[in-house]
């Protein structure tokens, strides 16, 4: 059957393209001329080669030196103090032996770092988020030099680990990559309650015990943290992008088809490698169509604004240009399928239940809102991803998905969508250009118009709050928060603050060139302001009283006052960035680019050519 897609799908996919053409024309030679070597370890020397399997056990160190298996580079993110990675600590023993059952090998390559945004937030690490993203892409491509390797596996689940891996993994775009996810922990408090304990400890209405109580039965035990942030985000655009086992992002980590999947990842990476018929590498999967699939995705689920960030960095590793233009006309055409908290009061185990994933790719490829035509791990299109797994004995088999929601409170077919645009939009005005996230906005508090009050720190804003002086209706301006000034971190110190001042009637909403994550809330929040006020941007010239208009419904970040473009820029506060190692990232924020661009510490990433890598002649 031929699909007929969406006329605005199909346009901004064209203008993706032409914009791209250049740059993922070199960046495809790139991956050629890498694959063109010949098979990775041919290229070793015997001394090279030797060091490569020296620990090997005995049938692996014969098959390595003899040649004839394929050798799968295992990528983890495991570490035992977060709850999302701690279920891969025995993945590497799981995959080996799955390996071997069909007649190939695994190796750990390297381990990435990870770093939990839930323990850092409010925190000086906090400095380091996003900059971490960069060092898993490099710590990624480190692991993968010693071009020992027929395909990978990438395992890791959060915030910044996801897009670190991606972008490291595409700088090999001549090997065939799977992610391999841990899963949501099982539900624990459900995430409004936990929600209403925050903003009531914000009030001095509950104490620090209470609230600890909360937090520790929301977030209780192994596996991803349950509500739709950046983390499950991450686990959404994989799934949609064709890059886990169909059904991999949202099972248990103690469901007993977790295991199913990670040996059916194993030997699905054994079986796509460039000397098989299945060939398929990651670098021709991730392209334009794939892209702006993972964008409607976003939409269609009310993702993380994280990812108005992160894919523009995935897509420059693969030589592709988008940026928020892209998304916001994506957008107008993508209804909301699904309320996920914070969205709405489920968590994703509710979500899978309803019928998840499936379902919601199902619905809109049958729209004609995704690209069916696209490469996979699993083979060509992605209707294979509309579909439900099921457990085999050791393995897994799927079937289409059928029927409808389980619950439509939850997840709702296209004809019956909880709004007919997506979650995410795009501001624009003599502020400059930020994104803010609606589907969690009631339509009563998408405008704002009011007094700015600047802030140059949230613990600035959170002292003003305690002491009664922010009762009144305003937007508040936070500065000096994007990735030049101090690595962008997120602000969600001030959610709860925020939450309650609306709660009381007041009009409120935020300006930030700051960060907030997939767990941004019901406040309206104009963020990722750029360009940033430490590069002189107009965020720098506002002051207090200027009034600010914020209007979600029509895309609008206007400003009323006098003399506006005569001003002096403010000079960034004074601040020593020292401590929790952030002086250690000083060449990160001096590098960093705009967010529209990725936010990226590494230079002209998408202006690499095979020539400037040396792969080919010039």
């Amino acid at each position: 059957m031929t699909q007929t897609i969406n006329s605005t799908l199909d346009a901004v996919t064209d203008r993706i393209r032409a914009r791209s053409a250049p740059t993922r024309a070199a960046y495809l030679a790139q991956v050629a001329a890498a694959r063109e070597t010949g098979r990775n370890r041919s290229t070793l020397s015997c001394g090279n080669l030797a060091h490569g399997f020296a620990a090997c056990g005995g049938d692996d160190k014969r098959a390595l030196k003899d040649g004839g298996w394929a050798n799968v580079g295992i990528v983890t993110a495991y570490n035992d103090m977060l709850s999302a990675h701690q279920p891969f600590g025995p993945y590497p023993d799981q995959i080996k032996k799955a390996l071997n059952q069909v007649g190939a090998v695994g190796q750990v390559a390297g381990g990435v770092p990870a770093m939990c945004d839930g323990v850092t937030q409010g925190q000086p690490g906090m400095e380091l988020s996003l900059f971490s993203r960069d060092v898993i892409a490099m710590s990624t491509a480190v692991a993968l030099s010693h071009n020992m390797f027929d395909a990978a596996l990438c395992l890791g689940v959060c915030d910044k680990i996801v897009p670190g891996l991606m972008i490291g993994a595409l700088r090999f775009g001549h090997l065939p990559v799977i992610f391999v996810p841990a899963g949501p922990m099982r539900s624990g408090l459900p995430n409004p309650e936990k929600a209403k304990v925050r903003q009531l400890y914000a009030e001095g209405k509950v104490g620090r015990d209470a609230l600890l109580d909360a937090e520790s039965k929301s977030y209780h035990s192994p596996g991803t943290c349950t509500f739709y942030g950046t983390a499950n985000s991450n686990q959404m655009l994989m799934e949609i992008m064709g890059l886990h086992i169909p059904g991999a992002a949202f099972v248990n980590p103690a469901d007993p088809m977790r295991a199913a999947f990670t040996r059916t990842a194993a030997q699905r990476a054994a079986a796509i490698t460039a000397d098989k018929p299945d060939y398929a590498p990651i670098g021709e999967i991730v392209d334009e169509k794939a892209l702006v699939n993972a964008i409607v995705g976003l939409h269609a689920t009310g993702g993380s604004t994280n990812h108005t960030i992160h894919l523009i960095a995935i897509a420059r590793a693969a030589g592709i240009l988008i940026d928020w233009s892209d998304f916001d006309d994506l957008a107008s055409v993508t209804p909301l399928l699904c309320r996920v908290y914070p969205n709405g009061p489920a968590d994703v185990n509710h979500f899978h239940a309803a019928g998840g994933l499936g379902l919601v790719i199902r619905e809109l490829l049958d729209a004609g809102l995704l690209h069916d035509d696209v490469k996979t791990v699993m083979g060509a299109g992605l209707r294979r991803y509309a579909s439900e797994a099921f457990s085999d004995g050791d393995g897994l088999t799927w079937r289409p998905v059928e029927g409808g929601s389980a619950d439509l409170s939850i997840v709702r077919p296209v004809s019956e969508p909880f709004s007919a645009d997506g979650g995410l939009k795009l501001l624009d005005g003599p502020l400059g250009r930020a994104v803010i996230k609606v589907s969690a906005v009631a339509e009563a508090h998408r405008v704002v118009e009011a007094p700015a009050i600047v802030f140059e720190s949230q613990d600035s804003f959170l002292d003003c709050f305690k002491a009664g002086d922010l009762d009144r209706d305003f937007i508040a301006v936070l500065r000096f928060q994007g990735p030049r000034a101090n690595g962008m971190p997120e602000l969600h110190k001030l959610t709860p603050a925020l939450g309650s001042l609306q709660d009381r009637g007041f009009k409120v909403a935020l300006v930030t060139d700051g960060r907030m994550s997939g767990a941004s809330g019901k406040v309206p929040a104009a963020i990722h302001v750029s360009p940033e006020a430490a590069l002189g941007g107009p965020l720098a010239r506002v002051v207090d009283g200027d009034t600010i208009r914020l209007d979600a419904r029509t895309g609008e970040l206007s400003i009323v006052a006098e003399g506006f473009d005569g001003r002096a820029p403010a000079v960034a506060p004074s601040t020593i960035q020292a401590g929790m190692g952030r002086e250690l990232f000083a060449g990160f924020r001096q590098l960093a680019g705009p967010a529209e661009e990725g936010a990226l510490a590494i230079p002209d990433l998408v202006a690499a050519s095979p020539t400037d890598a040396g792969l080919i002649p010039a």
